[in-house]
């Protein structure tokens, strides 16, 4: 059985450091600015041989309910109730301030078990503020630097004596270990046999919201799952990290993922909003498929384009989400206006799925989730080799490839050699002679023929090898 800690503290403090040193990898982005993180985020974690869930939370800050750092608190405070064991961060450098007193007596009156860790230890003068935090009455403060690893094996032991030896050592059989490298789903696996797997949709699916900034991509996942899980309001740019919230959608398991809002780039100059936009293309790339969250009211701006053409150049599956449909007064008319501008904008993926929503009043949403069911299957199908040849033949016959330089190309076979997304491999005399424009036809005609609606399709060309090539012809 296992158990959840959540840290906590005032902000800048290192939190975010220690929960990326406890699941081993840099996942919340940990910057110098006070006020980092905004949005809680669980994941798997592990010291030495415990093994439990981490919650990293924003740091503590004063204001109203309806501000932003009001919001904030609300949601460190749902991480605490959430928890299991509190670990309280300080900065032993600076000492204690304020702040640190408020957050204690927050702390007690929650009734959770709290250890106190003095972080920063390692810094000279940090003595003074370990001997400080005795003033807390929350017992003796562990010393640490999350930053180099230091004082770890103290933090387990103080960790086990709150939690409790039974549980921090209990065998969990179900438990799975914890991936190394990047972030779950960098090895978006494939199937190449000949023998076609039928689509499981019992399967679990990884889809990232991404879009500009205030788009309503918080508020959409909120709605989805049905719980204010993470941070929102009118406030542009309030996401910085790429949190990822477990959900199960008719039985199904779903990860999603919450982005920063993607800006352009020339206007991306401060260095957290680079590591935040860097945060959320990595959350693109390890999805599967990745929902566009657009403004119904201004679609369709040259950064939206732009996003959508980084989804498709990564090769993942795109949805479109036309968002705030109820502020919209001629629906019909709109629609028939974005799903032409749709269809004109992206045609390297003909047939997107595009569905109108509303993140504040959950219209759409089942629809939107149908989409993106059907999106991932059609981006995992395979055709298999004689299916495409006999197609390929009749393509010829209708359609021949033109002439080059007075020689006509001639088309061999042509094979699916990958699925997520659709790749084919086309065999011809001289692929360097291939207009571009009859690789269109063909992927166009494929995409129809074929039904592969919304998904980029990969094609490339390459020619058989002559083993009589560079041989001089005999005399007689």
């Amino acid at each position: 059985m296992s158990f959840t800690v959540a840290i906590v503290g005032r902000p800048n403090v290192g939190k975010s450091t220690l929960f990326n040193r406890l699941v081993g990898r840099k996942l919340a982005i940990v910057d110098d600015t006070p006020g980092v993180t905004r949005d809680r985020r669980l994941h798997s974690a592990k010291l030495y041989d415990l093994v439990f869930d981490v919650i990293d939370t924003a740091g503590l800050e004063v204001g109203h309910a309806d501000t932003l750092q009001g919001r904030m608190r609300s949601q460190t405070l749902h991480a605490i109730d959430d928890a299991d064991v509190a670990l309280f961060i300080i900065d032993a450098k600076s000492g204690l301030t304020p702040d640190d007193r408020t957050f204690a007596e927050i702390l007690r009156k929650s009734g959770k078990p709290v250890v106190l860790v003095a972080n920063k230890a390692e810094a000279r003068g940090a003595e003074a503020g370990l001997y400080d935090a005795f003033e807390l009455g929350l017992g003796e403060p562990v010393g640490i630097s999350a930053e180099h690893g230091l004082g770890l094996a103290d933090l387990r032991d103080a960790v086990v004596s709150a939690v409790g030896e039974e549980r921090a050592l209990a065998d969990d059989d179900d438990e799975e270990d914890i991936p190394e490298g990047g972030l779950v789903g960098e090895d978006v696996s494939d199937e190449t046999d000949e023998e076609i797997p039928s689509y499981d949709a019992t399967k679990p699916l990884r889809i990232a919201i991404v879009g500009r900034p205030n788009a309503g991509k918080s508020t959409l996942i909120n709605k989805l799952i049905g719980q204010d899980r993470l941070l929102t309001g009118p406030e542009a740019g309030i996401t910085r990290d790429s949190i990822s919230v477990d959900w199960e959608w008719k039985g199904r398991k779903i990860k999603l993922f919450d982005t920063a809002g993607l800006r352009r780039k020339a206007r991306v100059q401060e260095k957290l909003e680079k590591l935040s936009v860097g945060d959320a293309l990595r959350a693109i790339r390890f999805a599967e498929v990745v929902v566009v969250v657009l403004d119904s009211q201004i679609p369709f701006e040259k950064q939206d384009l732009q996003i959508a053409d980084l989804i498709i150049r990564e090769g993942r599956a795109p949805v479109i989400a036309f968002n705030k449909w109820d502020m919209i007064e001629n629906r019909q008319e709109a629609l028939a206006d974005l799903r032409e501008k749709t269809d004109r904008l992206l045609p390297q993926v003909r047939g997107i799925r595009a569905v109108p929503i509303s993140g504040q009043t959950g219209a759409g949403l089942d629809k939107l989730m149908a989409e993106i069911a059907s999106t991932h299957e059609v981006w995992n199908r395979r055709i298999s080799t004689g299916r495409l040849n006999r197609w390929l033949e009749g393509v010829v016959a209708h359609h021949p490839p033109p002439a080059v330089a007075g020689r006509r190309l001639k088309l061999r076979y042509i094979t699916q050699v990958k699925m997520r997304p659709p790749a084919f491999v086309l065999s011809c005399s001289r692929p360097d002679a291939m207009p571009a424009s009859y690789l269109r036809y063909l992927t166009n005609t494929l995409r129809q023929d074929f039904e592969l609606p919304g998904v980029p399709i990969r094609m490339m060309t390459r020619t058989s090898d002559n083993p009589f090539a560079g041989r001089a012809k005999k005399k007689r």
